[in-house]
This record gives structure tokens, sequence and C-alpha cells, in this order.
């Protein structure tokens, strides 16, 4: 279950949470034209302190890795009769509450009141670390499902995990398939179960925001239920992209407002994407001047 069952999930190495043209229909764009950075980020990934890198390296890389083993043959056993995935989202709530306890890292819910304003919705998130998705794994209070490229499903245990539970893959072998995979994930949306996932397709390296990918958006407006921002604080120190061990601090969720679809159509998807982006650049950029 780690990195992106959530993350490099929606898109492929060449961000293919992108989306591109459906028969009979209008064209949007495959990226959304949003110019990253050019400023150097105010983040490096630092390496933690001599003692907390040891203690991770002795006690907390190996309890993560025998937790995910354990939960995860648990989730197997669960998927011989658990055909809807529920009884394994279970299963991963519990999993990644565990991986939490062990880094360390409390989690708080900003705006908690807006997850229970829409039942069925888009939730797109900030992509920093491999911590990303147990944060959202235990902290989410509803079942949802999550987009992940095709080729985690050849993964012993993660892509068992990914097929008995319902996840939704996006195979980006061509155009065609693409389509197909996002149309997927609308069904999913429209058989009444949330979807998460990141926009960006990847975790950043420095910890800004990157260029996000329309995808999202295309299902949110397929399916007519909003697309709601979930901006991440602190995963990106607590394990940033490139070091492997934990640097314990506090993590916030910060929930935005829902970006309403009713009446959009997908020739609205990039500026719906703007919309997301700019919500999440301003609320990580207020946390993170006040963390």
């Amino acid at each position: 279950m780690n990195d992106s069952p959530l993350a490099d999930d929606a898109t492929a190495n060449t961000k293919n949470d992108s989306v591109v043209s459906v028969s009979a229909e209008p064209k949007p764009s495959p990226t959304l034209a949003v110019e990253e950075p050019t400023a150097p980020s105010p983040f490096t990934p630092n390496q933690p302190p001599f003692a907390l890198r040891w203690l991770s390296y002795l006690v907390a890389i190996p309890l993560i890795g025998l937790a995910t083993a354990g939960f995860g043959c648990i989730s197997l056993l669960a998927g011989l009769w658990d055909k809807s995935g529920r009884q394994q989202h279970a299963i991963a709530h519990l999993w990644a509450r565990t991986l939490l306890l062990i880094s360390l890292s409390p989690v708080k819910i900003v705006g908690r009141e807006k997850l229970h304003e829409q039942e069925t919705a888009v939730y797109a998130s900030n992509h920093l670390s491999y911590m990303d998705t147990p944060v959202l794994f235990a902290k989410l209070p509803f079942q949802f499902r999550i987009l992940a490229k095709q080729s985690l499903w050849k993964i012993p245990f993660i892509g068992w995990y990914l097929n008995r539970s319902g996840q939704v893959p996006v195979d980006t072998q061509s155009p065609r398939s693409l389509v197909a995979s996002l149309n997927r994930g609308v069904a999913t949306l429209k058989q009444g179960l949330p979807l998460v996932l990141f926009p960006e397709g990847g975790r950043a390296a420095t910890g800004q925001l990157q260029t996000m990918m329309s995808g999202c958006a295309y299902m949110a407006i397929k399916a007519q239920v909003p697309l709601i921002p979930l901006t991440l604080i602190g995963t990106y120190e607590l394990l940033p992209i490139h070091v492997y061990a934990l640097h314990p601090r506090p993590i916030f969720i910060v929930v935005g407002d829902p970006i309403p679809t009713v009446g959009l159509s997908t020739r609205d998807a990039d500026t719906l994407t703007q919309r997301l982006y700019e919500s999440i650049s301003a609320t990580y950029s207020q946390y993170s001047k006040n963390d």
C-alpha cells in the first residue's frame, strides 16, 4: 500500500491524469496551463537529525514494513468474500493509523465539516510524500476509492489488494485506454463512492505545488459531482522524496470549499482544474507560513 495506490496513482511518469478527447464530446486540453514556479523552493529535503535517522532505520521502517505486510495479508483474506471492498477499506484504514502511530505524527483535519457537505465527490490533494496515502486513508471518515496506474496491479500484495478492493486502474498505453480508465472512475462516482487522487501525478521534489492535470476535473464534470480540494501540510517535512528516514511532526489536512460542477461540460475541465490549483496553492502558502 505504499506510495500510491493513491499517488502516482492517477498518472504515470508522464502525468497520466491528463484528459484526452472523448468521441462526440468537446476535447478538453490535456494539460492545465499553469506555469511551474521558477523561483527556488523554500524547502529542501534535509535529513533528520542523526538519532532520528537511526531510530527510523532500526525501528520505524522495519515496523512499517511488518505492518504493511501483515495488514496486506489480512486484506487479501478479506477479499475472498468481500467483493464490495468495504471491509478491505476498513483494514487499510487500520493500516494507515498504525503507520501514523509508528511515525509519531499526529494528524488534524481543518474544515472537517466540509467533508460531509456532499456524499459523493472527487477529492483532489497535493502530493508531497510516501506518507500522503496513509494520512488520507487514516483520517478521511468515509469509504472512498482511488485511481492508480495499472502497472501497480502487477506488484505482489499491492496489486492483489488494488484488484480485490475495487480500486480503479489507469491504463495510459493509448488515448483510448486512458479515456476508458477515466470513465471507469466516473462509473465509480455514479455508484455513490467518492474518489481520492493526486492530480499532480507524482510527489513534489521541492515541496512546491506542481502542474496539475485535468483528469480529476473531467471525472467530476462527467459525474456532475463537486471537486473538493485537500491540502496536505507537513508530510513533505515528515518524509520528503529521496529521504528514507522519518522526521516526526504534526500533519494537517485542510479541506477546501467544494467546487461545483453542475451544468459544466468537459470543455470546462481546464478552468475547473485552474480553480483547484489556486485553492490548494493559496492554502498551502497560508499554512506553511504559519507552521
